[in-house]
């Protein structure tokens, strides 16, 4: 089910996230079911479950939005449940940010790049694999909100020091989405 996200301001997004149960097949699948249908009906490549006021350890990212700009994404879609990050790559890499939690913002965010990561997809099927590229930018930006962290956190002072204002507005429900959202 389509579900609001979770904007700039609310508490949830600033949560570490609790690991995800994996007995509960019938929650778990339900609450990808609503990262997927949520993302799907949005504009964004990735979503985790804390965006929508879920403090789980659960992310969707879908590389097909971006596929016109990095054609390598066709077709990359992955779940992932308990991730944990085994290793970064010391050499870092710049892109562009966006956050279906922070509409409106973009930002130069520098990260690894390229990471391995071991977790369960949507089968409860233990992987473990690397990512590099915007692939791997993603799963961090994502990985990121299962900290309790936004891409905002991670940009040069000056730069959040200009955002301050515009950030303030969305947590006071200043701001306007093609996608149902809400501040708690």
């Amino acid at each position: 089910m389509i579900q609001a996200i979770y904007l700039y301001g609310s508490e949830v997004l600033r949560k570490v996230a609790a690991p995800a149960e994996l007995t509960d097949k019938e929650g778990l699948n339900s609450l990808v079911q609503d990262l997927w249908d949520t993302l799907d009906h949005s504009e964004g490549c990735g979503l985790a479950a804390p965006q929508i006021g879920v403090s789980r350890r659960v992310a969707v990212v879908n590389g097909d939005i971006m596929a016109d700009i990095y054609p390598y994404l066709k077709g990359f879609r992955r779940t992932f449940i308990n991730p944990v990050v085994l290793s970064e790559s010391e050499t870092m890499c710049e892109y562009n940010e966006g956050c279906l939690s922070i509409p409106g913002i973009y930002c130069d965010v520098r990260r690894p790049e390229s990471l391995t990561v071991e977790y369960y997809d949507e089968n409860l099927e233990k992987k473990t694999e690397t990512f590099d590229k915007f692939a791997a930018r993603m799963i961090q930006h994502e990985f990121s909100h299962l900290d309790g962290q936004l891409f905002t956190d991670i940009v040069a002072p000056i730069r959040r020091k200009m955002l301050s204002k515009k950030l303030l507005g969305i947590s006071h429900g200043k701001v306007s989405t093609a996608y149902k959202a809400k501040i708690k």
